[in-house]
């Protein structure tokens, strides 16, 4: 999977690339992360990226012809690698809100460049001309695109086949089925008078796969209760399911 990534702070990604799960993905060439500053692509003496916007009023705007300049590089070296360009994405306060089925489908892109804005907002003309999609990870102002682009990257990287120590820890993250996680718990078997749940001792796999279940519905129901109606108009539930969250 590469990913794309216009910024002007290209130093920020090194925790992406060079620690955790996300680290090991790109050393072992799972995942790549290629930097693009607009900066680079500016011709005047100061690499001007932004203006006051027309219309008045507080912040600068970046400019559109920089970031359009380094969409075109992203798409040449793409033409010179011999592969098809995936969606241009904009980080966005204005964007769907980023979820673990958006990074699911992600992965069938093959690549995805993503556009950090900063300042106080993105010429439009550059949206319309160039973005795809819109994406967001809530509906809060941060200082700039490239936090939610590596939250972004973290999640999708995770579900990249062998990114993981256990293929089955992806699957079985929180949201991968429409639910939250379950508890999780390890040594010692008592800590401070708390003990691990009995049934999680027994060794018996049918009876902890239930309480799991069970537990994840409980979380969903008391935490997300809106999860809870969404697994159910796609029909996530099962019958037992449904038993279950009527007893709570």
């Amino acid at each position: 999977m590469r990913f794309d990534v216009v910024t002007l702070f290209s130093e920020m990604f090194s925790a992406l690339t060079k620690w955790g799960i996300t680290g090991r993905a790109c050393e072992q060439s799972l995942a790549s992360v290629h930097l693009w500053n607009p900066r680079d692509f500016c011709t005047d003496p100061r690499k001007t990226v932004d203006d006051r916007a027309y219309g008045g009023g507080p912040g600068m705007v970046m400019m559109a012809k920089p970031l359009e300049d380094a969409v075109y590089g992203i798409k040449a070296s793409h033409q010179v690698a011999g592969i098809k360009s995936g969606p241009i994405c904009l980080l966005s306060p204005q964007g769907e809100q980023f979820s673990q089925k958006i990074a699911t489908d992600i992965i069938s892109y093959g690549n995805l460049s993503l556009i950090c804005g900063r300042y106080e907002a993105v010429d439009q003309r550059f949206v319309d001309r160039n973005v795809d999609l819109q994406l967001s990870i809530g509906d809060f102002v941060l200082s700039g695109g490239e936090i939610p682009a590596m939250a972004m990257m973290d999640a999708v990287m995770r579900l990249i086949p062998g990114a993981l120590g256990d293929g089955e820890s992806a699957a079985q993250d929180s949201f991968m089925n429409g639910l939250l996680d379950y508890p999780h718990y390890t040594r010692p078997e008592i800590y401070e008078n708390l003990s691990v749940p009995d049934v999680l001792l027994g060794g018996h796999h049918a009876k902890i796969a239930d309480w799991r279940r069970q537990k994840s519905l409980e979380l969903t129901f008391r935490l997300r209760p809106d999860l809870i109606a969404t697994a159910r108009a796609k029909g996530l539930l099962t019958r037992e399911d449904e038993q279950f969250l009527r007893s709570l």
